[in-house]
């Protein structure tokens, strides 16, 4: 087939999806590698623009944990984690949410823009938006208790892109360090999205043989964590997918971001390129 044609091919097997996903709401969740390599930065860019364009109401919740890292370091602030999370006292907290909602934040929203989208930064405190309680220990890190999607909802009603920092308030009004792929994953829920997407610097999901699994029920999910298959860095990731499946998201997909349009490829093609989990 030669080039034209297979250009022609491509958007052929692209149409039924675009079709089936116009005037959805679609959450991504942007971290790893993707947020920190500059061809990659712009891929993304470029790949929610184009969603956006064909109707695709997409949201953006991102990380930020090694930008968050550069600037402890920088400071002379050591940087703990336990069970996965970051330890987060008063002077860290101040750290995390200048990075995540500041730079990052702003970051992202300049190269949307810069490529024709319309974004706009947020994160959880701006109207409330998401409420969390502290989680004992680990200082100012958050459980999410509930969401508000209705500044969410208002932003994509006026065409705006959502780009948000996993920055929650807690009830006496101070910041709390939040998961961004939990954040992403009540976002997705509270906004009834059809799809998640979690960006990660893995291919996605293996079997106990180590190969790939293209889509996974919710069942044979729970299975490979209770079987220790699904393990590390994995296992909050999958959980995050099953609880957004439980919360109603129709299909959570964990994708890597180190590929050049593993989002568009993911979602407008027959085969994907990570793994797709569902009810």
């Amino acid at each position: 087939m030669d080039v034209p044609a297979s250009k022609a091919a491509i958007l052929h097997e692209a149409l039924p999806y675009i079709r089936r996903f116009h005037g959805k709401t679609m959450v991504v969740k942007y971290g790893g590698h993707a947020m920190v390599d500059e061809a990659l930065k712009e891929s993304f860019a470029r790949d929610v623009c184009l969603l956006r364009y064909i109707g695709i109401q997409v949201v953006v919740v991102h990380g930020g944990g090694p930008q968050i890292n550069e600037t402890l370091n920088r400071m002379g602030i050591e940087s703990k984690f336990e069970g996965g999370l970051r330890v987060t006292d008063e002077e860290t907290m101040d750290v995390v949410e200048m990075v995540l909602a500041g730079g990052v934040n702003s970051q992202i929203v300049g190269l949307i823009c810069q490529h024709g989208g319309r974004a706009m930064g947020l994160s959880g405190r701006d109207d409330n938006f998401i409420v969390a309680e502290p989680m004992g220990a680990l200082g100012r890190v958050g459980a999410i208790k509930s969401i508000e999607p209705r500044l969410v909802t208002n932003l994509i009603q006026n065409g705006f892109l959502p780009v948000i920092a996993p920055i929650a308030i807690d009830t006496n009004g101070k910041p709390l360090n939040v998961n961004a792929d939990t954040a992403a994953g009540e976002v997705a829920a509270g906004l009834g999205a059809a799809k998640l997407v979690l960006m990660t610097d893995v291919g996605g999901v293996k079997n106990a043989d180590g190969e790939f699994l293209s889509s996974l029920g919710a069942a044979e999910a729970k299975k490979l964590i209770a079987d220790g298959v699904v393990r590390d860095g994995m296992v909050p990731k999958v959980e995050c997918a099953l609880h957004a499946v439980a919360e109603g998201v129709k299909k959570v997909h964990i994708v890597d971001g180190r590929k050049q349009h593993a989002l568009l490829l993911e979602i407008f093609t027959d085969s994907g390129v990570g793994t797709e989990i569902h009810g």
